[in-house]
C-alpha cells in the first residue's frame, strides 16, 4: 500500500482545495498528456544536423560554392552533404523526386520556361533567392571574329553533357538562331574537359560552357591559350528582351589578368542567375542558416556583380519561400543574432511550443477550482429553491389533502438531498442544506398541532 501512499495523499489535497479527487484525478492525468505531446513536439520540431545539397561536377562552380557553404554551416554546427551532378537540369529532377533524399540544390534560371522540366512536379519546390550569375561563355577558333550564334551554323559544337544547365541554354539560344539538331551543324554532347581538348586540338570549332558543369580551371585555360577566342556578345540586349530569364553580363578587359590584359577588350555576355531552390519542407532555422551562407560566399563584388548584389528575391520560375521572404525583410531574428545557432533553435522551440501551452494551460488550471467549486455550489442550491416552495405552501395547508402532498414532497427532498455526494470541504453547506430540511419539518409538525 506504501506505493500509492503520494496518490492518496494528492486526492486528499485536491479535496481540501475543493475538488473532486476524480475531477483532480482527470485533470492531473489531462496535463501530464498534453506535457507529454509537448516533449514529443518539441523534439519534432528540432532542426536537422545536416543539410543535403545537389551541387555539380567536381571542380564546377556550383561544387565550389558548395565547399564554400559547407564551411560556413560547420561553424554552426551543420553538417553540409555534397551531392555531385550533372548540373542543374539533374538537380531539378532530383529535387523534383520525392523519394531522392535531398534538402536544396543550385538551379539556374529558365529550365522551365525552356520547356525542360516536362513531366516534373515542381509545384512543391520554393526557392531561398538568387546566389549570383551563370554566364554562358562561348569559346571559338576561327579567323574571323564571332559575335552572333547564327555564324556557328555548319560548325562542329560541343553543347555539354545532357543534364547540365549548359547543354540547356546552349540548345535554346542555337535552336532561336536556327541550328538544331539533325541539320547541318554537329552538335555534341560531351564533358566540358573532353570538349575543351577537341577545342585546343582543331576537332571543335566552339564550345559552349557555364558554371554549373564547367570548373574555372577549364575555362581560364581557355582564355590563356593563343588561337581562342570568347565570343562577344553584341545581340545581349536583345537576348535579353526575347528571354526574361537571361540578363547582360559585362566582362570587362583585364578582369581576369591585368598584367596580360586578359580579355583583351570588353566583351558583353549573357546569362541567367542561380536559384537556391529547396524543398517546401525545409526548416525555417536552415533556410536562414543557408541564406546567412550567401550572404558571406556570395554578397561580395566579383567579375560580374557588384557589393551586396546576391543574395536577392528575384523570383523566377520559383516562388520565394515565405521564410526567405521573411529573412530578406527583417534579417536574422533576435535569438539568432545574439546567441550561437544551437541555443537559438533550443530557445525558439521553447518559445513556440512550450511557452503557449503554459499560457492556455494555467488559467485553465486556476479556472479548474472556481467551476468545480460553482458545480457543487449549485447542486446544494437548487434545493433551497424548492424548500421556499414548500413554506409558501404551508399557507395552504388547511385544503384537502395539502398536508400529505408536502410531507412527500419534503421525504422526497431529503432522500434527495442524502443522496448529494459532496467532498469535505463542502461538508458545511451540506449539513446547512439538511438543517433547513429539517426546519421546514419542524414548521409543517408544528402546523399539525
Amino acid at each position: 500500500m506504501r506505493k500509492f501512499f503520494w496518490f492518496r495523499k494528492l486526492m486528499a489535497l485536491f479535496e481540501m482545495m475543493g475538488v473532486d479527487p476524480r475531477v483532480g484525478a482527470a485533470a492531473l492525468a489531462f496535463v501530464v498528456m498534453v506535457l507529454i505531446a509537448a516533449v514529443f513536439w518539441f523534439v519534432d520540431t528540432a532542426p536537422p544536423k545536416s543539410i543535403t545539397m545537389l551541387t555539380g561536377p567536381e571542380g564546377s562552380v556550383f561544387q565550389r560554392n558548395a565547399e564554400k557553404y559547407r564551411k560556413v554551416l560547420e561553424r554552426e554546427g551543420i553538417k553540409l552533404v555534397m551531392v555531385p551532378s550533372q548540373g542543374s537540369l539533374e538537380n531539378l529532377v532530383h529535387l523534383a523526386d520525392p523519394s531522392f533524399k535531398v534538402d536544396v540544390g543550385f538551379v539556374q534560371g529558365g529550365l522551365i520556361q525552356g520547356g525542360l522540366a516536362e513531366g516534373l512536379d515542381t509545384g512543391k519546390l520554393v526557392s531561398l533567392g538568387s546566389v549570383f550569375y551563370e554566364p554562358l561563355m562561348v569559346f571559338y577558333r576561327s579567323r574571323e571574329e564571332i559575335n552572333r550564334l547564327s555564324q556557328l551554323e555548319g560548325r562542329r559544337l560541343g553543347i555539354g553533357q545532357v543534364g547540365s544547365g549548359t547543354h540547356a541554354l546552349a540548345t535554346a539560344l542555337l535552336k532561336a538562331n536556327g541550328i538544331e539538331q539533325g541539320g547541318k551543324t554537329e552538335l555534341l554532347d560531351d564533358n566540358p574537359e573532353n570538349a575543351a581538348d577537341a577545342l585546343i586540338a582543331g576537332k571543335l570549332d566552339a564550345v559552349f560552357l557555364m558554371g554549373d558543369s564547367a570548373s574555372v580551371k577549364i575555362m581560364g585555360r581557355l582564355l590563356r591559350t593563343p588561337g581562342i577566342r570568347l565570343v562577344n556578345f553584341q545581340q545581349a540586349d536583345a537576348y535579353t528582351r526575347r528571354i526574361n530569364y537571361l540578363n547582360k553580363l559585362g566582362f570587362f578587359q583585364g578582369s581576369i589578368d591585368l598584367g596580360k590584359n586578359i580579355p583583351e577588350r570588353d566583351i558583353e555576355l549573357v546569362g541567367p542567375t542561380v536559384e537556391l531552390v529547396a524543398r517546401g519542407n525545409l526548416h525555417p532555422a536552415l533556410s536562414d542558416l543557408l541564406l546567412e551562407a550567401a550572404h558571406e560566399v556570395n554578397g561580395n563584388a566579383g567579375l560580374l556583380q557588384r557589393q551586396g548584389e546576391f543574395p536577392a528575391p528575384l523570383q523566377h520560375e520559383f516562388r520565394i519561400s515565405d521564410d526567405a521572404d521573411r529573412y530578406y525583410k527583417s534579417g536574422k531574428s533576435f535569438l539568432y543574432r545574439n546567441m550561437p545557432f544551437w541555443l537559438a533553435t533550443f530557445v525558439s522551440r521553447i518559445v513556440v511550443v512550450i511557452v503557449p501551452i503554459i499560457v492556455l494551460l494555467i488559467p485553465a488550471l486556476r479556472m479548474l477550482p472556481v467551476v468545480y467549486r460553482w458545480r457543487m455550489r449549485s447542486r446544494i442550491t437548487k434545493w433551497y429553491g424548492i424548500l421556499l416552495e414548500l413554506e409558501k405552501d404551508l399557507l395552504h395547508i388547511q385544503e384537502p389533502g395539502k398536508r400529505t402532498e408536502l410531507i412527500h414532497r419534503l421525504d422526497h427532498v431529503e432522500r434527495a438531498v442524502h443522496r448529494i455526494k459532496v467532498p469535505r470541504f463542502f461538508g458545511d453547506q451540506y449539513y446547512v442544506l439538511l438543517q433547513h430540511v429539517d426546519y421546514v419539518r419542524g414548521r409543517l409538525q408544528d402546523m399539525e398541532r
